[in-house]
């Protein structure tokens, strides 16, 4: 049993042009930096900001999300590299089979699906909650019972949520390119709205309110128990929020907000120019969304005492304080719009990353399917819509959120270790972008993500552990047997 047998970088591609799996190169390098920015700015900044502000970090929660950038920073550069030169669907997961071997790269293709159904799913629920507000301010009122999932607030189906999924996933169906243009639009409403808050804020900014910008650490409940960090548990350390734990400890809950970026990288196969348009795409919305990020999160905190802000829209209310509700309107509008597209786009990326596997026999293989017309993965999508909107629907979320960020912290990790290992063992391959540095940057990324993994709750590494024991058993009954690269070459070491 070779469970770390490798597939060649020159088999993956390859693969990409087989009759029925091929898929149409439509985007080009501003699609992908608008397909980035898109799902970034999104609950990260209509959301966590408040939360994360009133909870952890105070008004250093600025700098949370600066460090969240750097530590996203590294593995961008890394992700840029492989996804040049290896231009394939599946992102990390095809990036692991090329260079760890097939269990590592079922485990982050396992842990992908994951986080973007997770993610899909949270975002939607959101969106839910910011539409029905709209529309209770336009004097149509949602029955409680169909606003929300069982056990919150009186709701027994989150039918908003649910319809949302199912209409992006239809989109996602019809076009790559379509679903580009939607995306394009939709971004242009929430990039004018982040810069309105951003300059209309400013008016009414309060230099007391940045005293003192890292409050002083106290024990709270928000981090007792289970909800600790576990790197505090580790050293034996009290729980606190505020102080420098408390902002170290925020970056990895405001790590959520730049989930997705690598997403970009899962399009690798409909993009025109892979070789020069995937680290443009990359590299490019990250810078954008960091800037956008640390500006609007000073901006609020400026507005409102950190003590004061509201958890479920910190922005809008933040405005409503200061006595303009016309802005909060506006914002709202803007986060329906924001949240519209984080949706699309995470379940862009997780239909081509089970597309992948699939593709590789380690999911069921018709599963694989390309549309003749759309030239997009329709059965992937509908599935994966399916269950997300099932997620979203039925199942309260809030206590499975930070799932999300261990698991994208985990593929940024491995993906960070891989580039030094393909460097090592395929030093001859044709790279159109380099990642500096190397080893620097990729062990900078290994320990950058592992500390920021250490500082999420020990509660939620209980449950992503369970998550990954499950997906070793299902490698086992399925996909070890059933793996392609097993029955072609069953000889391949790595």
């Amino acid at each position: 049993m070779n469970l770390l047998r490798t597939k060649t970088i020159e088999q993956s591609i390859s693969d990409t042009e087989e009759p029925g799996h091929r898929l149409k190169r439509e985007l080009s390098a501003f699609d992908l930096v608008v397909f980035g920015i898109g799902v970034v700015i999104g609950t990260g900044i209509f959301v966590l900001t408040g939360q994360v502000a009133k909870d952890r970090a105070g008004p250093a929660v600025a700098l949370s999300f600066v460090l969240a950038a750097v530590v996203c920073g590294l593995a961008a550069l890394c992700y840029a590299e492989f996804a040049s030169t290896v231009p394939v669907a599946g992102s990390a997961y095809t990036f692991s089979y090329a260079t760890l071997g097939e269990f590592p790269a079922w485990i982050i293709g396992w842990d992908l699906i994951l986080e973007f159904a997770l993610a899909a799913a949270v975002v939607s629920v959101g969106w839910s909650g910011y539409a029905v507000s709209l529309l209770g301010d336009a004097g149509i009122t949602v029955p409680d019972a169909i606003a929300g999932p069982p056990g919150e607030a009186g709701g027994v189906v989150n039918v908003p949520a649910m319809v949302l999924v199912a209409a992006v996933s239809a989109l996602l169906v019809l076009g790559v390119k379509i679903s580009s243009r939607f995306n394009a639009v939709i971004v242009t409403v929430k990039v004018f709205v982040v810069l309105l808050v951003i300059v209309a804020g400013l008016f009414f900014v309060k230099g007391s309110n940045y005293s003192p910008f890292i409050p002083p650490s106290e024990s709270t409940p928000a981090v007792e128990g289970g909800a600790a960090p576990l790197i505090q548990v580790l050293f034996g350390i009290t729980p606190v929020s505020f102080g420098w734990l408390g902002v170290f400890a925020a970056i990895a809950i405001v790590f959520f907000a730049y989930i997705g970026f690598d997403i970009v990288a899962t399009a690798a196969e409909e993009a025109r120019r892979p070789q020069r348009d995937l680290p443009i795409g990359l590299i490019g919305s990250l810078v954008v969304t960091a800037l956008l990020y640390a500006a609007v999160s000073l901006v609020v905190v400026g507005m409102s005492n950190y003590k004061d802000l509201s958890d479920a829209a910190p922005l809008a209310d933040a405005f409503k304080a200061v006595g303009h509700p016309g802005f909060a309107t506006v914002i709202s509008v803007g986060a329906v719009a924001g949240l519209t597209s984080v949706v699309m786009i995470l379940l862009l990326g997780q239909s081509r990353v089970f597309f992948a596997m699939s593709r590789d026999g380690l999911l069921p293989p018709w599963m694989a399917a390309v549309h003749p017309r759309f030239g997009t993965p329709y059965r992937t999508t509908i599935l994966m819509g399916l269950i997300v909107a099932v997620l979203a629907g039925f199942i309260p979320l809030a206590k499975l959120a930070e799932l999300v960020n261990i698991g994208t912290l985990f593929a940024f990790l491995v993906v960070s270790a891989g580039v030094a290992i393909l460097r090592r063992t395929r030093p001859e391959l044709p790279r159109a972008f380099r990642t500096p540095l190397v080893p620097l940057v990729p062990v900078l990324s290994v320990l950058a993500c592992l500390f920021v993994m250490l500082n999420l709750p020990v509660e939620t590494w209980l449950r992503f552990l369970v998550w990954m024991a499950l997906g070793a058993v299902l490698y086992f009954a399925y996909g070890h047997r059933n793996s392609r690269l097993r029955r072609e070459v069953p000889a391949v070491t790595r």
